[in-house]
């Protein structure tokens, strides 16, 4: 009689396991589909806007574009296989060159969007600053530049997972996983320290600074944002339509920080 109640009871909790199992994928299929939806009509619309002639001179403007361009790469290599799966077979759980590409691809493109953002934080903070010195520090050439370090710098500290990454693993969570315990301490560290946590530091750094200076500096005749324009040598309209440009990038920049940081911090405290 107790061995049919316990047989019973296990019986319960093995269909009640899989109930969860698959209210659970569900969920993650759907939220999957939704958040690349989003994310994808989200990015297309910045690089829209952002690669106009009048917006691609700006320091600032063009480090959103790459990293618009950047996000774009990093949901289309993260989120597809992921959402065709739910489907038909992941080639990327088998095929090795796809495996390791793929996640070199999402690891790079991921740090590159962050160190972006985190440079623009530091552009917005330069142009709110009173000393013209550095004020000119801010320029189109220097944003280029910087921009081709953060990504030479991403596909280089990232290019170990070429070695790292196999497919067809079978004691691992994932069958295109890190395939000794060397490489997955790596992996983690690199990716929460380089990709979520050091630039998430230095962006609310700069975005606080930049802040505190706006505010000290918000009874001044010219935008503190602006420092290249001055009154005589530029209309009203003029300053006006800029003061409102660079304003909006503000506000950009610290809605994508906030959003940032709250979908890569748990990933953070994850690894």
């Amino acid at each position: 009689m107790l061995s049919a109640s316990s047989f019973s009871s296990t019986t319960a909790d093995a269909i009640l396991i899989a109930s969860w199992s698959r209210m659970s994928t569900n969920i993650n299929c759907y939220f999957s589909i939704f958040l690349f939806i989003f994310g994808v009509i989200g990015n297309i619309l910045n690089i829209l806007v952002l690669s106009q002639r009048s917006l691609r001179s700006n320091p600032c403007s063009w480090l959103f574009l790459i990293s618009s361009l950047a996000n774009f790469i990093a949901l289309l290599s993260g989120l597809t296989t992921r959402i065709i799966s739910n489907w038909t077979s992941d080639l990327t759980d088998t095929v090795a060159w796809l495996c390791k590409l793929r996640i070199f691809t999402l690891y790079s493109s991921r740090t590159i969007a962050a160190w972006l953002i985190m440079l623009a934080s530091f552009d917005r903070w330069l142009l709110s600053c009173r000393s013209a010195r550095r004020r000119q520090l801010s320029s189109i050439k220097r944003a280029q530049r910087g921009t081709l370090i953060v990504i030479l710098f991403s596909l280089f500290i990232y290019s170990p997972l070429f070695y790292c990454y196999e497919a067809n693993l079978s004691n691992a969570p994932l069958r295109c996983y890190s395939k000794t315990i060397l490489c997955r301490i790596f992996a983690d560290q690199v990716y929460t320290c380089i990709t979520i946590v050091f630039p998430l530091i230095l962006m609310f750094l700069f975005g606080f600074m930049t802040m505190s200076n706006v505010r000290k500096l918000k009874y001044r005749l010219q935008s503190p944002l602006l420092p290249r324009l001055s009154i005589a040598t530029c209309p009203s309209d003029k300053r006006q339509r800029f003061r409102r440009l660079d304003r909006h990038l503000l506000i950009m920049l610290l809605v994508q920080i906030s959003f940032l940081a709250l979908f890569t911090l748990p990933q953070a405290i994850q690894q």
